[in-house]
């Protein structure tokens, strides 16, 4: 199921970044099987590029500071 800006908005902080970890998980990993050829709907890809953008864009939106949220060096 897709996420909606209104759902993202209504997320504190903290559910925020963690649903951005999954998000990013799930491209990378959409990617991969995609670059293995083993994904035929591609369409799921496209969805899961959006639903990254779309929380990186409302998280930065907040001033969240994504690098320190996700413990990245």
């Amino acid at each position: 199921e897709r996420m909606r800006a209104s759902e993202i908005q209504s997320m504190h902080d903290v559910e925020l970044v963690e649903k951005l970890k999954e998000a990013r998980e799930e491209a990378f990993n959409l990617r991969l099987r995609h670059a293995t050829g083993e994904l035929e709907n591609t369409a799921g890809l496209r969805e899961a590029k959006r639903d990254v953008a779309r929380l990186l864009t409302i998280a930065s939106q907040r001033n969240i500071d994504l690098e320190r949220e996700q413990g990245s060096n």
